[in-house]
């Protein structure tokens, strides 16, 4: 979703300009640039995470926009990139898509008359409420003379929120994505890394959020299934403030390192992760009852909570299918000023990210 669409499209081409991928998360802010490396290859240029404190944003609305745009400017800074043009996204749930079709050859301004008139039926809002956006997907399988529109749209206040934290912390965004198209970006970049023949197989993504796991199962472009359940890496760091009396910063760097309290492994982490493998087989035996497939072929973790030590491992024993840490940044050329092995390890958490950094690669 753009902005502004008659603006944006006479001043902003993505391939002339850097541009960041600005993530807002429930528990931090991401950054990722990326650069050409040559004949459209992307390079990873910089990254940066930024911990936002509790309650800044909740269920994808920023609750705190001072606290939230003051930590945009330490994650910049930290990113210690030049470059001020970023990329956004919205929750999915604060945005409601609708494909429709319309007819091929349409002028741009009759297109949009067009899909103003067909917002009206799906939008349970005045149109002057919401920001409006829409894309040619491609011609209709229906009909040769049609083609098919995908329609977004999201109240102002949701897009306004946004733009207003980067804007404060001296940052000029210049597109506005939904996160599940963004984190799609990034995991058509990780199925390539997959075994071949994994394009027309069925794979789990697993967003491991705090408070919920998000679950998508794809086969190759086409979304089969989705399901959030309750539960999430929250339930980890709350079980670790209450054993040890720590801070939820403090609980949060122990889930990512390795066990330095007695009995931590054995009593919070292990019953974690087998918990949160239980959840995964949940998912799995609803999409079995909810579809015509009864097998999943691999699954992949992301979000946060997937770089708490061993996750993968345990998921895999527990399902019995091939399971790997989401990494968009695999096949990529790597910057020098990079840390290789920490942006391996920060990757699951980074799709939005990367996936908002990509739209410099859009054609």
């Amino acid at each position: 979703m753009q902005l502004d669409v008659s603006t944006l499209k006479a001043i902003f081409n993505p391939k002339l300009r850097p541009l960041i991928g600005l993530d807002i998360s429930s528990s931090s802010i991401k950054m990722v640039e990326l650069v050409d490396a040559g004949k459209g290859q992307p390079r990873v240029e910089r990254y940066a995470i930024e911990s936002l404190p509790k309650d800044a944003v909740v269920d994808g609305n920023i609750a705190n926009l001072e606290v939230v745009t003051e930590t945009i400017e330490r994650c910049w800074k930290r990113l210690g990139s030049s470059t001020r043009f970023v990329a956004m996204a919205l929750p999915s749930a604060a945005v409601i898509t609708k494909k429709i079709t319309l007819p091929a050859g349409l002028r741009e301004t009759d297109m949009e008359i067009q899909v103003e008139s067909e917002a009206n039926q799906y939008i349970p809002f005045a149109l002057e409420e919401v920001n409006l956006d829409f894309q040619v997907i491609g011609p209709s399988s229906a009909s040769p003379d049609d083609v098919d529109v995908l329609l977004a749209a999201s109240r102002k206040e949701k897009v306004a929120d946004r733009v207003e934290v980067a804007e404060q912390a001296n940052l000029k965004p210049v597109v506005m994505d939904v996160e599940s198209y963004a984190t799609q970006a990034a995991y058509e970049l990780i199925v390539a890394q997959l075994p071949p023949g994994a394009q027309e197989q069925v794979i789990t993504l697993a967003d491991i959020g705090g408070a919920a796991i998000k679950f998508t199962m794809m086969k190759g472009d086409e979304l089969l299934y989705s399901r959030e359940q309750a539960f999430g890496g929250g339930q980890l760091t709350s079980e670790i403030m209450r054993a040890y009396g720590v801070s939820a910063d403090e609980a949060e760097t122990m889930k990512r390192s390795p066990a330095t309290q007695e009995n931590y492994e054995t009593e919070l982490l292990q019953p974690f992760l087998e918990n949160l493998a239980q959840e995964v087989a949940r998912a799995h035996q609803f999409f079995f009852t909810s579809t015509p497939h009864s097998e999943i072929n691999h699954i992949v973790l992301a979000g946060g909570s997937a770089l708490v030590p061993g996750i993968a491992e345990v998921v895999a024993r527990r399902t019995g299918v091939n399971t790997i840490l989401a990494n968009p940044f695999g096949g990529m050329a790597v910057s020098p000023r990079v840390r290789a092995k920490q942006l391996v390890s920060d990757a699951p958490s980074l799709l939005v990210a990367c996936g908002l950094a990509m739209r410099k690669f859009d054609q």
